[in-house]
């Protein structure tokens, strides 16, 4: 068995195996998912340096199989979502978001605060989980959002044990990084490095403080963040102060990490 994975291996790294239909294919849904309006048909064709002829031929089977939907107004290709949910019935995600839904729910019960769990899809993170609090007036952000990287705390989380060319490399896919944001993304993984998770202004909202925490998978590696945008009330009193709402957060990916076998690779975990 060994011998037939290295052979394959070899092929495909050599070029032996190639299916160009199915790049191609794959091509126009990367392209897509860095995009959220979409693109048209030719600006497609251009980006991807392919005819209108053969991007029309991938399109129309991508639309016809649902993973691209057409809007007749503007005429811009779109992303649908049952890329989603193809990864949610991946058994690791599935099982993630199960184990993570009632530890969110009372994590937002006792802070009054919305959470999600995000993880890294290319150089965004997704949210593959969200809840909102009771309170009336909530900061959240949606289920299934892409955001890139280099202005999330849930991205500095997910990168932080990664060697620094892998960061680099995932910042280059992103365009129009600005060199403060640059800035401030690489402080926020310092802080993940030394404190074990990241507390920093939103860069996306103003007056909003996000806190985010890694959650551990068996092995000991980062495969989500869960995060609270933290928002002070100015009406209700009751609220959990922000000190109060870090710890309640950092306990809570212990548990989930506890709960997805991570046991002593878990922040806080055995204390």
């Amino acid at each position: 068995m060994d011998k037939v994975v290295r052979e394959t291996t070899a092929r495909l790294e050599s070029g032996k195996y190639s299916a160009p239909a199915l790049s191609k294919g794959l091509d126009i849904l990367e392209l897509l998912a860095e995009e959220p309006r979409g693109f048209k048909k030719s600006e497609i064709a251009a980006a991807l340096d392919r005819s209108l002829s053969e991007i029309f031929r991938m399109l129309t089977v991508l639309q016809e199989r649902g993973y691209v939907m057409l809007d007749p107004d503007s005429e811009r290709y779109t992303l649908t979502m049952l890329l989603f949910e193809l990864a949610h019935r991946h058994p690791p995600t599935k099982r993630l978001t199960r184990l993570a839904g009632t530890i969110m729910e009372e994590v937002a019960q006792e802070t009054n605060q919305s959470v999600h769990l995000a993880i890294l899809h290319g150089s965004n993170i997704l949210v593959i989980a969200q809840t909102d609090p009771p309170g009336n007036n909530i900061t959240s952000v949606r289920l299934g959002a892409r955001v890139p990287i280099v202005v999330t705390a849930s991205g500095a989380v997910l990168t932080y044990a990664y060697e620094p060319e892998r960061r680099e490399e995932l910042l280059a896919r992103i365009p129009g990084v600005k060199p403060a944001d640059r800035k401030k993304f690489n402080e926020s993984v310092a802080q993940a490095e030394t404190l074990g998770y990241c507390e920093s202004p939103s860069m996306v909202i103003e007056g909003v403080h996000n806190i985010s925490v890694p959650v551990f998978s068996y092995a000991g590696e980062v495969i989500a963040a869960l995060t609270m945008p933290y928002i002070r009330r100015l009406t209700e009193k009751g609220d959990p102060d922000f000190a109060s709402c870090k710890k309640i957060l950092i306990d809570a990916s212990a548990a989930l990490s506890v709960k997805l076998g991570a046991g002593a690779a878990a922040p806080g975990a055995g204390e």
